[in-house]
């Protein structure tokens, strides 16, 4: 399989402002490598590595300047080693995570409940928003000029989504469409385009009308005069940190505890790289699964998962 893989000593080629940035490897954000047939496993007490991925939010360059100062924290804070890995547009997380390719990861609610049906994955905990919440919304949103008022405008228009497994910029704007009893052949024309900040650039391009998309980048683009928010959906499940079930609970826990220690607005906060930014900006809470129930109706109702049993964690 091919992969994007980046590692710390990457942190030069992303330009990150630290003080002490490593030496860049000779490989390039956009290029596609090899990976290596030895993967370095969870339990592999020779090198303790742990290999962490993500949904993708905005570019693959902005969530790297993300993540690596966050596995500079987890890896002081637990002993174990991290790097973080990138999937290729023919992979997702949940298949990294169902293969051991990766053993934890930043996923939202669809994504979870995906893998959780698939490769019984474990939410060890849960992002914690601006507002003391582990729960996140979608928003609506069109250009500042746009003729769209309300969501009964939408009939008949074009509409970005964005990756296909998306909470925020999938399932929750298909909730939206089917709560106004739209459904998306009464749309002209849709498309998904993988991230929250490439389905915006489509609508500010004019080549769509709505996107549905991630409330904070959403909110801070309206800020900055480029989008109109058009409609704020409820609160769902938010974003939480997955760990796949070959690593060992006693792992887990160090991780978990770890997590549950990350204070991104006290003595965390210098080390760290727009982590406002992100889903989990005032760090994790234990993750609470009922919740997920709701989501879940939804997503057996539109076709996103399969008819099973309740979400059961291990």
């Amino acid at each position: 399989m091919k992969i994007f893989y980046i590692c710390f000593t990457f942190l030069s080629l992303l330009g990150c402002d630290l003080e002490t940035s490593p030496a860049p490897i000779k490989v390039s954000i956009n290029d596609k490598v090899e990976l290596n047939e030895q993967m370095i496993k969870a339990d592999d007490s020779q090198y303790n590595t742990l290999y962490f991925g993500f949904d993708l939010r905005s570019t693959l360059q902005e969530d790297a300047r993300q993540y690596l100062p966050f596995l500079q924290y987890l890896e002081s804070s637990t002993g174990y080693r991290f790097k973080l890995r990138f999937t290729t547009k023919n992979s997702t997380i949940m298949e990294e995570l169902g293969t051991n390719h990766v053993q934890f990861a930043a996923m939202g609610a669809m994504s979870y409940l995906k893998a959780k049906e698939k490769f019984n994955v474990t939410t060890i905990v849960q992002g914690i928003n601006l507002q003391g919440q582990n729960k996140y919304r979608s928003f609506m949103v069109v250009k500042t000029d746009s003729s769209i008022n309300n969501l009964a405008d939408i009939k008949g228009k074009r509409i970005a989504f964005g990756d296909k497994s998306s909470t925020q910029g999938h399932l929750i704007p298909r909730i939206i469409l089917s709560q106004q009893g739209l459904r998306l052949s009464d749309l002209t024309a849709y498309i998904y385009t993988g991230s929250h900040q490439h389905c915006a650039e489509v609508v500010l391009s004019g080549e769509y009308d709505v996107c549905g998309m991630q409330d904070t980048l959403a909110e801070t683009m309206e800020k900055q005069g480029l989008l109109r928010i058009l409609y704020r959906s409820p609160y769902f499940p938010g974003s939480g940190i997955v760990a796949n079930d070959q690593v060992s609970i006693e792992v887990i826990k160090v991780v978990k505890q770890a997590l549950l220690d990350f204070q991104p607005l006290g003595k965390d906060k210098d080390k760290l790289y727009h982590w406002d930014k992100t889903e989990m900006p005032l760090g994790f809470s234990p993750a609470k699964l009922d919740g997920y129930t709701n989501l879940k109706q939804w997503a057996i109702q539109l076709g996103f998962l399969e008819a099973i049993a309740e979400v059961q964690e291990k």
